[in-house]
């Protein structure tokens, strides 16, 4: 498949390195490399990332937290991301604009879908912050939601397991990589890609969503020129 307009999605966690916590300089270098190369290449690139290496809502609920207040601290988190990923994105001599989903000028220009479109076709990445900007939506469902606002060819998460597999990879040595599967299958067969609510908003507008390995060198490149990359979730 040829993609000429791509949202990646990145975990917070991706960005903290081996632990998982704070910002890893070398994560955000590699990754701006990666991005600046998809885009040198002529892919239009957008770019959401989520925020649980710095704090994560849902799980601050358990420590006394409001769930609104604990989303909007993640929500937060995002743009804290979002930030060093274009400054390392910059670095590798690519522009890069956030965005964010709440007005937060100067800090970042707020969200506008064809605003985004526009930086993406003049050759920046549109790194889009602060999830949907409501309470109980994850960046999973924000990513889902961006993708097809701004017309995507793919959703493209990125992760640390190079595809889609009948169990935990990590967990199950006997578990299987499917290459491609349909929406229907992985809803049937409990398959956790990404959570029910983005899920289904790309089965509906039928976004295809491609599961990849983003740590492995030249693997985003590798995926955009067509090649067999991952796991690819689609209609049937």
């Amino acid at each position: 498949m040829n993609y000429k307009r791509i949202l990646l999605k990145l975990s917070g966690e991706s960005l903290g390195g081996p632990d998982g916590k704070g910002i890893d300089e070398n994560v955000l270098s590699v990754y701006a490399e990666e991005v600046a190369s998809a885009v040198r290449s002529g892919v239009e690139v957008a770019i959401v990332v989520g925020g649980g290496n710095i704090f994560r809502g849902l799980s601050g609920v358990g420590k006394g937290f409001d769930r609104v207040k604990g989303d909007q601290m993640g929500m937060l988190a995002t743009v804290i991301n979002s930030i060093g990923l274009s400054l390392a994105i910059k670095s590798a001599g690519v522009d890069a604009v956030v965005f964010t989903s709440t007005p937060m000028k100067p800090i970042a220009e707020y969200y506008d879908r064809d605003k985004a479109v526009e930086a993406m076709k003049a050759g920046s990445v549109a790194i889009i912050a602060g999830g949907t900007g409501n309470p109980f939506f994850t960046t999973d469902s924000a990513s889902a939601l961006r993708a097809c606002e701004i017309g995507a060819d793919a959703l493209l998460k990125g992760t640390r397991v190079d595809g889609v597999y009948t169990a935990d990879p990590e967990k199950d040595p006997t578990a299987v990589k499917y290459s491609s599967l349909s929406y229907d299958k992985a809803l049937a067969d409990g398959l956790r890609i990404m959570d029910s609510t983005a899920f289904a908003l790309c089965k509906d507008n039928n976004m295809p969503i491609v599961v990849f390995d983003m740590n492995g060198k030249g693997n985003l490149s590798r995926l955009l020129s067509g090649q067999n990359i991952g796991t690819i979730v689609k209609g049937e």
